[in-house]
């Protein structure tokens, strides 16, 4: 920025005279203990850099200048160098070799360099770590065992916590080192985000507002304020948040980068996901996930099971998925095997202790029911979210069923037409269940009308019988006998020409009992006429003779 120079910066005319002499000190370069002390690694690498010293100390600073600033490649390459050459290095070099592995992802390294390190607290923190990473319950509590209570190792504990869900216990850790060190601002994002996943995010953006008063540019700060406003309201009010830190930030700025660009392509619905997500399946954890629901997304139901089935669940979000995508397997291809394992993971996940209270818990003992066809238990987990879900496509699609199926059919029908989505309202499952509500609900017209709409095919066909059967059933013959006069025109079953026949005598036994308009026995006349049958001279004879004896113009 170029500052506007009206008047000299020293000599006549300046506020202050220039210095002459001793008082004319050159400003001090810090040490690499006070660049250090303020946190200011790329000026400590720098000075080690200036006064490179050829020893095995000064590559130790660099390496970790490198890690504290997330070059964690360049820190392994300097830690490795070290313990190549020098077999007699200080040991505690292969602990921090260790970290740089384990933050690489490279845990099988990590271990056997950790390993060859000597005990200390440091240490026993990154096995800790590992045995979450392979799994291995009982190691994993034996360094638990080994952890003291001082602020490092309780902090590596509340991690642990967070990342097998268990975010109650890590928010008490977090907070009850706070109220003993306020000044411990980061730990209000640690607290934020573990409110986040309980789904508290209004509690989340409060926490989160104390640490981002003193450092509103904060890249994780923003990221987890913008996934909050994400939840809360929409993906646009996220996407601002977002787009607020990259204006702000300078093109050599690249920390947090990719959780952007992942977390913007989740904001804009999916957009680019092909091009954003498959490269960072194995950095972000939610970018397999978040893949997998944008081919769920587009109907690609192969690949979303492909991209899951090796994967071995562990948080309740991968056990819904995996749920999920065996649900719409199942169904795409009739596997009764698939639909089991679906119900297996979604009972898993609803009767689990952290989940049972909580609406995604409640969603999956309802998908659970939903599958096994018990549908007055569906209704119990549905009715007790329905609030949170008013405007809610495939909530009210599923909701509608239920209703339907346990015979609360004018419940169904309102539910049904809240549905808003084109791609649900074409399909001939909402179609089939908004008929047969029309018809239950004394309202054949409507149904009708819904077969009018839909172009010639299979399903236009299936939803014809369904019309015909359903008013028959209900008594509604002239609708019946329309529909069972089209399936026998282009389907010369016998059975529909009986369908056919009943539903007519039926209008005509209405006409006489007064509760349909006579005129109705043109159209009755006119559909037998269709039919090739010699029962038909004998029906219409009957009819029309009843016509003339009344006055009716036929």
């Amino acid at each position: 920025m170029m500052l506007s120079r009206q008047k000299p910066a020293a000599g006549p005319g300046s506020k202050t005279e220039p210095l002459h002499g001793k008082e004319k000190k050159k400003k001090a370069i810090p040490t690499l203990d006070e660049f250090l002390e303020a946190r200011d690694f790329t000026g400590a690498m720098t000075l080690l850099q200036f006064e490179r010293k050829n020893d095995a100390d000064t590559d130790v600073w660099l390496a970790y200048c490198a890690f504290h600033l997330g070059d964690y490649k360049r820190a392994m390459e300097i830690y490795q160098r070290i313990t190549e050459e020098d077999e007699d290095c200080d040991p505690e070099v292969w602990t921090f070799l260790g970290c740089t592995y384990f933050y690489l992802g490279m845990y099988k390294e990590a271990d056997e360099a950790a390993k060859k390190g000597p005990k200390s607290k440091l240490q026993n923190r990154l096995l800790f770590h590992l045995s979450h990473k392979f799994n291995d319950e009982k190691r994993l509590m034996t360094y638990h065992q080994n952890l003291q209570d001082v602020i490092e190792d309780q902090l590596s504990l509340a991690s642990i916590h967070y990342l097998r869900s268990h975010y109650q216990e890590a928010i008490d850790i977090y907070k009850r080192i706070l109220l003993e060190n306020r000044d411990f601002l980061a730990l209000n994002v640690y607290v934020a985000l573990c409110y986040y996943k309980l789904d508290y995010y209004d509690v989340s953006q409060e926490v989160l507002a104390v640490y981002l008063q003193h450092y509103p540019d904060s890249a994780i700060a923003i990221n987890l304020k913008a996934c909050n406003h994400f939840r809360l309201y929409n993906g646009k009010a996220a996407e601002a948040e977002l787009k607020n830190l990259q204006d702000q930030a300078s093109p050599a700025f690249s920390f947090a980068q990719d959780l952007m660009r992942h977390n913007l392509c989740v904001f804009k619905n999916g957009e680019g996901a092909l091009q954003v997500l498959p490269s960072m399946i194995d950095v972000i954890p939610e970018a397999r996930l978040n893949l997998v629901i944008y081919y769920l997304r587009q109907d690609d139901i192969v690949d979303a099971y492909n991209l899951l089935k090796d994967l071995e669940p562990t948080t309740p979000q991968e056990y819904i998925l995996k749920g999920v995508v065996n649900a719409a397997l199942g169904q795409e291809q009739d596997s009764r095997e698939h639909l089991k394992i679906a119900q297996q993971y979604f009972q898993l996940v609803g009767g689990s202790a952290s989940e049972c209270d909580t609406i995604p818990g409640r969603q999956c003992m309802a998908s659970c029911f939903f599958l096994l066809k018990q549908f007055e238990d569906v209704l119990i987990y549905l009715n007790s979210i329905k609030s949170y879900f008013y405007n809610d496509d495939v909530f009210n699609f599923n909701y509608c069923q239920a209703k339907a199926v346990t015979g609360n059919f004018k419940e169904a029908e309102e539910i049904a037409l809240l549905i808003q989505s084109e791609k649900l309202k074409g399909d001939y499952v909402y179609l089939g269940w908004l008929a047969r509500c029309y018809i239950m609900n004394r309202k054949p017209r409507l149904a009708y009308e819904l077969y009018l709409k839909m172009e010639t095919s299979s399903e236009s066909f299936q939803l014809l019988q369904l019309i015909a059967n359903d008013c028959y059933k209900m008594g509604q013959f002239y609708y019946s006998a329309k529909a069972f006069d089209v399936l026998e025109r282009l389907d010369p079953n016998p059975e529909y020409w009986e369908g056919k026949r009943g539903a007519c005598v039926g209008i005509f036994q209405q006409v006489i009992a007064g509760h349909e308009p006579r005129d109705t026995m043109r159209d009755v006349l006119s559909m037998l006429r269709n039919t090739n049958n010699p029962q038909v001279d004998y029906i219409m004879k009957i009819m029309k003779r009843w016509c003339v004896s009344n006055r009716v113009a036929v």
